[in-house]
């Protein structure tokens, strides 16, 4: 009788627990399913009609999302019945907060990352940055990461971290961009010549400033070749008016080099010294 009664009660604890489980799911369901699936929408909607700065405003529709989850969760635990004290609430609450600590010290390292990225006015989703030997364009800039796509149609996700750590260039963060391109040309061609090609290049250019002009340098005497330095700006830089802006002054360059007699050498090595031929006993010389 005792057994009977003793399973009676565990199986009503049993049925207790799963009833107040799938209570806590409901409830945050029901919470945090309107948020994510209405007020966030909403909000996206809103953005597009006022035209708010896209990298602050999604970075506060996540904060939304985040908040419409915890608060299901908070109104979840006591309403089915997995705590039914405030004492036992705040205990559950603080198990969740130190298993939290120990296991997202990385988490939150990259969300101050990504607060200090947000609000950086120099760093906004459809710039061009460059860090370590790799570049992309920024996509996005959520709590933990930020996605940055590539040239090459790659989707590279990277730690908020890692990017406030390092390095980065964001050539187009300004409203102007000097291109710096070096050519080389033969040690008997007209360096004067050279560079009067390479101005007038770059001034005939309609993508190419004016103010302030081109300027060409003799950087360095090569191994091979005289090097020049031809440097010019370009206005509101965008990764594809660069290439395409540069490729275009190149091709220019070359087919007026090639015009003018202008060789643009490549690297090359001359040998020289002496080939000795010896001749083994019993050979003829003359086939030697």
């Amino acid at each position: 009788m005792a057994v009977g009664s003793t399973l009676e009660v565990l199986l009503s604890r049993l049925w207790e627990a799963m009833a107040g489980a799938g209570l806590f799911v409901a409830i945050v369901l029901i919470v945090y399913l309107p948020g994510r699936f209405i007020v966030v929408p909403a909000l996206d909607r809103i953005e597009e009609l006022i035209g708010i700065e896209e990298t602050a405003w999604n970075s506060f529709t996540k904060i939304v999302n985040a908040a419409f989850a915890v608060l299901a969760v908070y109104l979840a635990i006591p309403l089915s019945g997995l705590a039914t004290t405030p004492t036992s609430t705040a205990a559950i609450w603080a198990g969740v907060t130190i298993a939290l600590g120990f296991a997202s010290r990385d988490v939150l390292s990259n969300l101050v990352s990504g607060a200090f990225l947000v609000t950086d006015p120099r760093f906004s989703i459809g710039d061009w940055i460059q860090w370590d030997d790799t570049e992309g364009v920024i996509e996005d800039i959520s709590f933990r990461v930020t996605r940055i796509h590539t040239f090459d149609n790659e989707l590279i996700t990277v730690p908020n971290s890692q990017l406030t750590s390092s390095a980065i260039t964001n050539p187009v963060a300004k409203d102007r961009l000097r291109v710096t391109y070096r050519f080389g040309i033969g040690y008997d061609d007209d360096i004067d010549e050279a560079i009067r090609i390479l101005t007038e290049a770059a001034a005939e250019h309609p993508g190419i400033l004016d103010r302030p002009a081109a300027s060409v340098r003799v950087e360095h005497l090569g191994e091979s070749a005289i090097i020049l330095w031809a440097r010019f700006w370009i206005d509101h830089p965008q990764r594809t008016d660069f290439v395409r802006i540069r490729g275009e002054y190149i091709k220019t360059v070359k087919e007026r080099f090639d015009e003018a007699g202008i060789e643009m050498p490549y690297p090359y090595r001359q040998l020289t010294g002496e080939i000795e031929t010896r001749v083994g006993p019993g050979a003829d010389p003359g086939n030697n």
